[in-house]
């Protein structure tokens, strides 16, 4: 018999970037990076532990704005472009080293894995959620939700409504890419404000993640910390992040992606190499980017050595089998305090696996088979199969809460994007104005409608706060807040004139295309 239980919980997320008006957009790389460096490796980890018969559990979140571009064939064919422009650029690179045995061997391992990454999008009909739906029918992976756009609902508390679209509108597109309805959310960037479980209720939706603290200081205090779900007075589950666990992956100090056998992220060809051989494999208007194709390892200091796959796969089995031991020692000693097992929850970005630490897929790997088979002490298990088994917990309210810097909101308003809420909360009461208004709307008015409710859900992104405070591709995060928020304010201004300009409406719709089947009205 297992002494505890262990979820591993990955958030994956994009926001919503599609530029068909140009043939070469630099902010769209973030998806074609991530289809390369984390979701293709998360596919090929999966199809391996399927093959190999190993009996892993993973919960995941795909945010509707991530399907979305997943799905979009625009999307499509430009990543096609994007990874056969890296397979050509592997090529060169085998030939620059043949006199550099050292790199040689890593720019042979980088062209088999992006050619690799090819078949595997094609396999797939360039299509990766059919994959991802794959290990949910299996049992093996359960898929959760998250808010429409990643609107962050703490900074939505006056206008509920907009909360409530969110919901609603994740839960329909949800239920079109994989065929039955969520039974859990994400919360955006963990952000839980107290009552908001009532909506997640409504949406007929059963559990929801907060930061350790968000359990810890609820009310009253729940018994058994964060390693129980709490139920809130609605009926819906809370589950805490543990910190320790967390700590163990995410520390820049302590954390298995800072050791110095690891690939070093920062740096890359892109920039290390003469500008005239990669100015056809870097931004047409000659901006240095990020390629994937790195030569060293983090080493310590500045001087970097050339990076060693099979000493860092050796470093990602150790690192597996330490991270298995110290979860066994807390289920243990946890177990004989709470006389229950606990529920150890560890959630991470996806994008750290694969991404920014190049072997986290691997240790993933290593961490489930060992997990099966070298050991009894915990079971890996999902949230709906938790509380299936274990129906009885207690009640709390959680405390307002969210993850980041300080765990109270402060990295999504601060004095550098703070202005964006009063026009947001704006917008969002003339949304709910327009929706009472105009209760069975038809033909281009109802298209007028349904638009204005989607360039909402675009400017409610919590990603631009987070942009902007971070001070990383800020222009393009407030371009995006306030192009939004331009073409709401015209759109409310016409439908209420009853002068729609068709034609720009066209040209919008096409742009910003996601939610296909979005009604205005959940916004009423």
């Amino acid at each position: 018999m297992s002494k505890g239980y262990l979820c591993l919980v990955l958030h994956s997320h994009l926001p919503f970037v599609r530029h068909p008006e140009h043939e070469d957009f630099l902010e769209e790389d973030w998806l074609y990076e991530a289809i390369t460096e984390t979701y293709v490796p998360l596919i090929w980890m999966m199809d391996g532990l399927l093959r190999d018969k190993v009996d892993f559990r993973l919960t995941m979140s795909l945010t509707p704005t991530l399907t979305a571009m997943l799905q979009d064939r625009l999307l499509q064919d430009r990543y096609i472009k994007h990874i056969s422009g890296l397979i050509e650029l592997s090529h060169k690179e085998v030939e620059r080293t043949r006199w550099e045995p050292q790199f040689q061997k890593l720019a042979i391992m980088y062209l088999n894995t992006f050619c690799r990454a090819r078949d595997t999008f094609e396999y797939y009909h360039r299509d990766l959620v059919n994959a991802f739906r794959n290990f949910q029918n299996a049992g093996k992976l359960e898929i959760i939700t998250c808010g429409a756009t990643h609107g962050f609902f703490p900074m939505m508390d006056v206008v509920k409504q907009s909360v409530k679209a969110q919901v609603k509108v994740a839960v329909a597109s949800y239920e079109k890419a994989f065929g039955c309805k969520p039974r859990g959310i994400w919360l955006p960037e963990c952000g839980y404000n107290p009552n908001d479980d009532e909506i997640l209720r409504e949406a007929g939706l059963r559990y929801f993640f907060t930061d350790a603290h968000g359990v810890l200081h609820g009310t009253p205090r729940p018994k058994y910390g964060v390693f129980a779900p709490v139920y809130c007075k609605s009926g819906v589950a809370c589950f805490g992040r543990d910190l320790e666990s967390s700590k163990q992956v995410w520390s820049s100090i302590e954390g298995y992606p800072g050791d110095y056998y690891y690939r070093e992220f920062y740096r890359d060809i892109g920039f290390d190499l003469d500008y005239d051989y990669i100015k056809d494999y870097i931004h047409p208007d000659g901006i240095r980017i990020n390629t994937g194709i790195k030569y060293y390892r983090i080493t310590g200091g500045s001087d970097k050595r050339p990076y060693e796959p099979d000493m860092a796969r050796e470093k990602a089995a150790e690192h597996a089998g330490n991270f298995m031991f110290n979860r066994q020692q807390q289920a243990e000693y946890l177990h004989g305090i709470m006389h229950k097992k606990p529920l150890i929850v560890s959630p991470y970005d996806a994008e750290l696996y694969g991404h920014w630490w190049y072997e986290g897929p691997m240790w993933l790997d290593f961490l489930m088979r060992k997990v099966y088979h070298d050991q009894k002490t915990i079971r890996m298990i999902t949230p709906s199969e938790y509380l299936n088994e274990n129906p009885r917990n207690q009640v709390v309210t959680p405390s307002m809460s969210s993850w980041g810097w300080k765990g109270y909101s402060e990295m999504w308003v601060q004095g550098c994007n703070d202005w964006i809420y009063r026009h947001l909360h704006a917008a969002s009461d003339q949304m709910t104005e327009l929706s009472s208004r105009h209760p069975d709307s038809h033909g281009i008015k109802r298209r007028a409608l349904n638009q204005a409710l989607r360039e909402l859900l675009l400017a409610q992104s919590s990603d631009w706060a987070f942009i902007m405070g971070t001070g990383t591709h800020v222009p393009y995060a407030v371009k995006r807040t306030k192009e939004h928020l331009l073409r709401f304010g015209r759109l409310y201004e016409e439908i209420k004139s009853n002068n729609i300009d068709e034609q720009w409406l066209v040209e919008i719709e096409q742009a910003d295309n996601i939610f296909p089947e979005i009604d205005y009205r959940v916004h009423a």
